[in-house]
């Protein structure tokens, strides 16, 4: 694993969190809609099919999804807490500050240039400069 995956899974972890939430929304909006939508007039009172089976199917998902964003978000927890500590072992606190800021805060160079008050080009430089400093400061090969 390269430095750059490896300090790209906190931008995929926090995606897969977000996701998933946008997820349990959508279901959350249909939820709504199937209580809404049911018209008990018309259900016969002997009939085969269960009035709630859909809504209680939808239920059933969104504490299943609630459970594994929770679970995603302990692991993104956790994730970050290693990388920031392993980052500010970097002895140059440029280097950390580059690293800090395009992974742990998931910022473009541009912005990062303008808050370090470098150039980009030499932000980027920075960053590859951090990058080799980061892979030969911890093991990669064991994560």
């Amino acid at each position: 694993m390269t430095p750059k995956e490896y300090l790209g899974q906190i931008r995929k972890l926090r995606l897969m969190i977000e996701q998933r939430q946008r997820e349990l929304d959508q279901l959350a909006e249909q939820k709504l809609g199937a209580v809404s939508g049911i018209d008990y007039s018309k259900i016969p009172v002997k009939g085969a099919r269960r009035v709630g089976a859909s809504f209680e199917q939808a239920a059933i998902k969104s504490l299943d999804l609630t459970a594994e964003i929770a679970g995603l978000i302990s692991e993104y927890a956790d994730l970050k807490h290693k990388i920031i500590g392993e980052i500010q072992q970097l002895d140059k606190p440029e280097y950390m500050q580059v690293l800090y800021k395009r992974y742990v805060e998931d910022k473009r160079w541009e912005v990062i240039a303008v808050e370090m008050g470098y150039s980009c080009d030499h932000v980027r430089h920075l960053h590859g400069w951090a990058l080799r400093d980061f892979e030969k400061s911890i093991d990669l090969n064991t994560q």
